[in-house]
């Protein structure tokens, strides 16, 4: 008698769809950029998108909740989808578009993990911790000031400052997102350097506020410099 096959297990088919969505995501932002789309044109229909991509509309609903949530697309409704933001053209040479979809997705992490890391820190911080603070935050500020990579130095000061909680539960889930952080940073530096100086000069100021307020042991407002640090992050990866 043949066996009946397995069902799938409720986890692994989310993890598929999710992938499928991953996909999905790809695909829209290859029409946005292949279509010559601009801010405020109107993408294809879920219908459609579903048909040229052979998904599911729940796959694409999906991805296009997920364009919105990185601003790169806005649902009006009864109206469909409209393009909001471009990635930046240059963000290709740090990661494929493939990647993209799960490398932004770290911001809704890091909004979560590293705001309350900071909001930690700034109550814990040890007067050594704060040392290695500020000298992470004067590295950032010479590499940003001169020609040289500065993503290493960027990790280096939002780990210091992970480090700051006393809470290796913190430490151990920042160092896992270690590859796509990076990813970002070393794109964010690269866009930024290609715009006028005061793009780097806002960069550095976010750091600075985040700082200072560990600095002053304000616990909410460190944790709100760090969201706005990180909120600006994400723009600056569309043109």
């Amino acid at each position: 008698m043949a066996q009946r096959p397995r069902p799938i297990p409720e986890t692994d088919r989310r993890w598929s769809e999710g992938r499928l969505a991953d996909r999905a995501y790809s695909r829209i932002v290859e029409i946005i950029n292949e279509d010559d789309l601009r801010v405020g044109d109107r993408l294809p229909a879920e219908s459609r998108l579903a048909e040229m991509f052979g998904m599911s509309r729940t796959i694409i609903r999906e991805a296009l909740v997920r364009l919105a949530a990185d601003g790169i697309t806005e649902a009006r409704r009864g109206a469909g989808s409209y393009v909001m933001r471009r990635p930046s053209e240059r963000l290709g040479a740090h990661m494929p578009l493939s990647d993209l979809s799960a490398t932004l997705g770290t911001y809704e992490v890091r909004f979560v993990l590293e705001a309350e890391a900071s909001r930690l820190a700034a109550m814990r911080r040890s007067s050594e911790q704060l040392a290695a603070i500020e000298g992470a935050l004067q590295g950032l500020r010479r590499a940003l000031l001169s020609d040289a990579p500065a993503h290493d130095e960027d990790w280096e000061l939002h780990h210091a400052i992970v480090m700051a909680t006393a809470n290796t539960a913190f430490v151990s889930a920042f160092e896992h997102l270690h590859d796509e952080v990076m990813r970002i940073l070393k794109a964010g530096v690269d866009i930024s350097r290609s715009r006028p100086p005061d793009a780097i000069e806002a960069m550095m100021r976010e750091h600075e506020m985040v700082v200072e307020a560990i600095r002053a042991q304000d616990a909410d407002g460190a944790a709100l410099a760090m969201r706005w640090h990180l909120s600006q992050g994400r723009k600056r990866l569309m043109p």
